[in-house]
């Protein structure tokens, strides 16, 4: 068949890789000069299946208060007269309940940790790097009270069959020795020995190389619309013409829903703005080995190579993508406290990207009740750590083919659609 894949990040590129391996003649098109130069580029670095959970449930509201009231704090909202943020916030306010929590995280767990395997295989097979580590994950907790509230989160784990250590100050600094210097800072933590690390933007572009034999990247090309006739669509409108295609797939993160929206098809996905920090290592026993969760901060310090990449912070403000510095502060003085011996991060570059993210937290992944239009968006704060099982699926709901995993409850038919 020939498909054409509408974004060149990190989830429409492993997308392209898929469907080119199962045989399809593969498009990639794309506004940008490169793959990978949004949502993409400067990400946390997180592949953290184990750290995969709904950001709506119990007491969520309450804590939103909280952080909204902290200084750098994690959490902002900048009001605006849009409809559609406040649909989605009440969407998500829905889905505060135990019962939904459970149903979305059994939703999500399953593609992440899908996701990891894909990417395993993945590095195996082609040999690609990206300044990669499999040293796990830890989620560091400043007071004892968070400690004390993990069991839920650790039945969950239980049930998914996710590996985890709870871990009192020496076993984290056991885990992350630069640590060692701090230990007055934190109580304990939770690490997920399973979950990894990794240059998204690197992957990304290496993966469009080794693709490139096989799938035409379109770069610098504006989509306009979407070509039906009846109840198929044909085609993609762009500024260079229209591409014909017996399948369109739509990766184009917190940007599909207004390419949707003409076609009566109504997604709620919603730009989440996040920020992130790179600075470059000055000490080697000061960074990290891998990542670190700070979560009274909620932000995440992960090394990649010979940097440190600090992200964080859940802005909602629309598609405003300018970096105060009044974001920057809460960056630099998580990474600082903990590892401000590590490098400079007065000096680091300062980056901002929207995750797409949806009220209930899982993506949206598979057909549509128009012939020929599949969807794989929506990942929020998890696309790398998603992206290559979320490729690997639709490739495989594209071809016609049953998918390695039971994806009931990711498409779109749970919105009503």
């Amino acid at each position: 068949m020939r498909v054409v894949v509408l974004g060149a990040g990190v989830v429409g590129v492993t997308s392209a890789y898929y469907l080119a391996q199962q045989g399809h003649d593969v498009t990639v098109i794309d506004r940008q000069e490169g793959p990978a130069l949004e949502t993409s580029f400067a990400n946390a670095g997180e592949i953290s299946p184990g750290y995969s959970s709904p950001w709506a449930g119990p007491g969520m509201p309450f804590k939103a208060i909280k952080w909204l009231m902290m200084k750098n704090g994690p959490l902002a909202i900048r009001p605006r007269l849009d409809p559609v943020m406040w649909s989605w916030l009440f969407k998500m306010l829905l889905n505060c309940t135990s019962a939904r929590y459970a149903l979305n995280k059994s939703r999500m767990v399953p593609i992440a940790e899908y996701s990891r395997d894909c990417l395993r295989a993945l590095r195996a097979e082609t040999g690609i790097t990206y300044d990669e580590r499999s040293q796990g994950l830890l989620q560091l907790f400043r007071k004892q009270e968070q400690l004390d509230g993990i069991g839920s989160d650790i039945e969950i784990l239980k049930q998914f069959g996710v590996p985890f250590e709870v871990l009192d100050r020496d076993g984290c600094a056991a885990a992350e020795p630069a640590l060692g210097a701090v230990k007055e800072k934190y109580v304990g933590g939770l690490r997920l020995p399973g979950d990894e690390t990794g240059d998204c933007q690197v992957f990304t572009t290496r993966l469009s190389e080794l693709a490139a034999s096989s799938v035409d990247f379109r770069y610098g090309v504006s989509i306009k619309n979407l070509v039906r006739d009846g109840a198929r669509v044909t085609g993609v409108e762009t500024d260079q013409g229209r591409f014909e295609a017996d399948a369109v797939l739509v990766c184009l993160g917190s940007y599909s829903p207004a390419l949707l929206r003409p076609l009566g098809l109504h997604i709620p996905v919603y730009p989440v703005k996040g920020y992130s920090l790179t600075a470059r290592i000055t000490n080697e026993a000061g960074a990290p080995v891998s990542t670190v969760m700070d979560e009274t901060y909620k932000i995440a310090i992960t090394r990649l190579g010979d940097r440190i990449r600090v992200g964080g912070t859940a802005e909602i403000s629309g598609f405003d993508l300018s970096v105060p510095e009044s974001r920057r502060r809460p960056l630099e003085f998580s990474a600082g406290d903990l590892f401000g011996n590590g490098a400079n991060f007065s000096d680091a570059t300062f980056w901002s990207g929207l995750r797409p993210m949806t009220p209930d937290s899982p993506p949206i992944i598979g057909a549509t009740r128009l012939d020929g239009l599949y969807l794989n968006t929506g990942h929020g704060t998890l696309g790398w750590t998603m992206s290559c099982g979320s490729g690997r699926v639709i490739a495989d709901i594209i071809s016609g083919r049953k998918p390695e995993i039971d994806t009931n409850g990711l498409g779109i038919e749970r919105y009503g659609q």
